[in-house]
């Protein structure tokens, strides 16, 4: 499997490194045949070639089998017309990249929930109110005058099919329930199309539940009763915040995976941004990276029908978990003393030990 990494921006640098040591420790323990390939983006190739996203990135991406993306600082980024990509954004659109998947469950001691979390959350990640990625030409966004301004939200009816197929499918092996997250009250006529697309996929689906819920309140559903959730399907916007919103009740937003994925091309990039304002400091928590790239592993053994790449995924998920139970074992940002470093190591040496006992039971 050959796997393209973009470290990008603030602590990129810091936790991609760790998230390839978890990766080696599973190709290793799993025989998996992982190659790397490290190119930068970002602030580093503005500086070195002009542009934050290489032509020479965009055309590699299709000829490797999964790529990791690092956290990018694109708020510091010029224009456009100066080389100033989002990274994260191109790469969704240009590569359609239509679902963001994010899971968060609650962990013994880290949570701050009334009762148990276990959800996936499905985004639509190429349209909403995100005006950036919106128009063939041009931006979403514009001013008239001086004293207005203008976004356009785009819900296209493939957009809205394609995620909640997303969203039925993950749904089909997990506890069989769907809900559709909108406002449509308010939104009548973009939401009214998500709602219509979703419910003619969920047609499809008789064996699983739809429901369907007003962002706001879903927003206060997750504090109150988050067992009552299976996978969430939702907008592009609605969707950031309220995977934001579960992580951090999980207990950080530091602990949330993320995956995003098109039809052939998937790409792990941590759920959170690049904190330039500890950047260096070997405080980084990795886990949001360590656990995307888990997710890129089990989504290419599935693709592949690759049953080691499903179980290596596996064994990371695991090896993280074991480390996050004890509080002594945790990043500062959780409450432990470890740092970016140590996490590391702790959550490698936990992989390796693990594989070694499934060894001995086959």
């Amino acid at each position: 499997m050959k796997v393209l990494v973009l470290p990008g921006d603030g602590i990129g640098p810091e936790i991609v490194p760790p998230t390839m040591e978890v990766l080696e420790a599973a190709d290793g323990a799993f025989r998996l045949g992982l190659a790397f390939e490290t190119t930068e983006i970002g602030l580093a190739a503005l500086a070195r070639q002009g542009t934050t996203l290489p032509q020479a990135v965009i055309d590699r991406i299709p000829e490797v089998d999964g790529v990791i993306l690092g956290p990018v600082s694109h708020y510091e980024y010029p224009p456009r017309t100066q080389g100033g990509f989002n990274p994260s954004a191109e790469l969704r659109v240009r590569f359609e990249l239509f679902a963001n998947i994010r899971p968060s469950r609650s962990r013994e001691g880290l949570h701050y929930l009334r009762a148990p979390m276990d959800i996936i959350l499905v985004r639509e990640n190429t349209e909403g109110f995100y005006s950036d990625r919106n128009m063939y030409a041009g931006s979403g966004e514009f001013m008239p005058d001086a004293d207005n301004a203008f976004s356009i939200r785009k819900i296209s009816a493939r957009g809205c099919e394609r995620v909640a197929r997303t969203a039925f499918e993950i749904a089909r092996g997990r506890r069989r329930k769907v809900t559709a997250v909108h406002k449509a009250n308010v939104l009548k006529l973009s939401d009214g199309l998500f709602l219509r697309e979703v419910r003619k996929v969920a047609a499809e689906f008789p064996d699983v539940e739809l429901d369907e819920l007003i962002v706001d309140a879903t927003a206060a559903a997750l504090i109150r009763r988050p067992d009552a959730f299976d996978v969430i399907v939702t907008t592009n916007m609605f969707g950031d915040i309220l995977s934001d919103e579960a992580a951090e009740l999980s207990g950080s937003l530091g602990l949330g995976g993320s995956l995003n994925v098109g039809h052939d091309i998937a790409v792990a990039q941590a759920q959170h941004g690049s904190a330039p304002d500890i950047a260096g400091r070997d405080v980084a928590n990795p886990t949001s990276l360590i656990l995307s790239a888990a997710m890129l592993l089990d989504w290419r053994g599935r693709r592949d029908g690759n049953d080691a790449m499903i179980a290596a995924a596996a064994g990371i998920d695991s090896a993280v978990e074991r480390v996050l139970d004890d509080p002594a074992t945790r990043t500062r940002d959780l409450g432990g003393s470890l740092g970016t470093a140590e996490f590391t190591a702790r959550v490698v040496a936990s992989l390796r030990g693990e594989s070694r006992i499934t060894a001995g039971q086959n």
